[in-house]
């Protein structure tokens, strides 16, 4: 188990520097955007379509970071009401219908990306299939923060820290 989480661990600590790094640079290309539309009078074809695709990578990045923290479909008062054995058997069951939902938007999300390979983003001049891909990454490794959560047997959830906490 010890190892276990220091892998969780560390895959979601790298998952957040990329989500932040990623939209940092979306802002950036925004900000880039903005100056150079009102600005130079000048406007960029690449710079909405740049910042559009980095929002759309931090999001489900973003989406993995939360289900670690336990941020995931549950029945709250049904929990409260629960105690014990019955808690913990709903706490299974939303994990696998959360799980379940997760590995078919992965696996669709896959099939997508490999249907659109061919098709390429016109100003930034890269396969559109780099974008569709933050869809079975994001999943994944949110299935993946559910599934960790549920072997760990976290039974609340936990505190939402910043990384300069731990």
């Amino acid at each position: 188990m010890r190892l276990i989480r220091f892998a969780e661990r560390s895959l979601f600590k790298g998952v957040s520097a990329l989500a932040q790094i990623l939209l940092v640079a979306a802002a950036a290309a925004g900000f880039y955007q903005v100056i150079a539309r009102f600005i130079l009078q000048a406007p960029s074809d690449w710079s909405e379509v740049l910042t559009r695709a980095l929002l759309i990578w931090t999001v489900l990045l973003g989406i993995s970071l939360a289900f670690r923290h336990g941020a995931m479909i549950s029945v709250e008062l049904l929990h409260s009401l629960l105690q014990g054995r019955k808690r913990r058997l709903l706490e299974h069951l939303i994990a696998v219908i959360c799980i379940g939902f997760l590995g078919f938007i992965a696996w669709i999300g896959g099939h997508m990306t490999y249907r659109v390979r061919f098709q390429n983003v016109p100003s930034l001049d890269i396969s559109i299939s780099w974008i569709y891909l933050a869809i079975p990454v994001g999943a994944t490794l949110a299935a993946i923060a559910v599934l960790v959560r549920w072997l760990l047997g976290a039974d609340e959830p936990a505190p939402v820290r910043n990384d300069a906490q731990g």
